[in-house]
């Protein structure tokens, strides 16, 4: 599939979630954000709401706002993730991006891992979007197809490769392809983690993916063959 730098943009999270990040750096990459044309941002929940904690005058158009929870460890209780949750809406952010406890996916604890996603997802009502990073560089093929149909017990719409923090790595196009041939053509796959280029952004697209999370948006945009 080939794809103009304005139709790739439609694919992309320009995501900032350095923790030392301050505010005027995720006003610059809201500008950004609108600039390039992406589809949302991704920023920490303590820089929500964005026209209070970055601009009083933000407008952010057409870009949608994404945070996370149980980030980056996923080692937070039901709970405390339904919590960061139910805030980060409260707040203004129109996705959310959830991390699985890892130690239930090694442990192949399917029922858990889907109530820490429906405890999550009772949070976000429609047309909200919940997406369930699952750090496939960190397991298994079964272990990716167990997470995977956790996260649509749970009521997830995306399943994400990656936090971009785990030492094992980001996104692959196995894991993508892996992932999307589980979960099927319903839901959303995200490929975050190393997309750094546009030919690794496309690879990813071709895998399956339908999300792309990212820093370097404008050099995967810039990338883009012409003609």
């Amino acid at each position: 599939m080939s794809l103009n730098a304005a139709e790739l943009a439609r694919y992309i999270d320009h995501t900032l979630l350095a923790p030392d990040a301050v505010p005027s750096q995720v006003a610059s990459l809201v500008a950004e954000a609108k600039e390039l044309g992406v589809f949302a941002i991704c920023v920490s929940p303590s820089m929500l709401p964005l026209a209070i904690k970055v601009a009083p005058d933000i407008d952010m158009g057409a870009v949608k706002v994404a945070t996370v929870a149980g980030f980056p460890s996923g080692k937070h209780t039901r709970k405390a993730k339904a919590f960061e949750a139910a805030q980060a809406v409260r707040h203004g952010a129109d996705e959310v991006d959830m991390v699985l406890d890892l130690g239930l996916v090694h442990m192949g604890n399917r029922d858990a891992l889907a109530g820490q996603v429906d405890a999550v997802r009772r949070e976000i009502a429609a047309p909200r979007i919940l997406k369930v990073i699952i750090e496939s560089a960190a397991l298994t093929d079964d272990e990716i197809k167990l997470a995977c149909l956790a996260a649509v017990d749970g009521g997830a719409d995306f399943v994400k490769t990656s936090t971009g923090f785990h030492p094992a790595g980001g996104a692959t196009t196995h894991a993508v392809e892996l992932m999307r041939a589980t979960v099927g053509p319903k839901l959303g796959v995200k490929a975050s983690g190393g997309i750094r280029d546009y030919t690794t952004a496309a690879a990813m697209i071709a895998a399956g993916a339908t999300r792309i999370g990212c820093s370097a948006s404008r050099a995967i945009l810039a990338g883009v063959p012409v003609g």
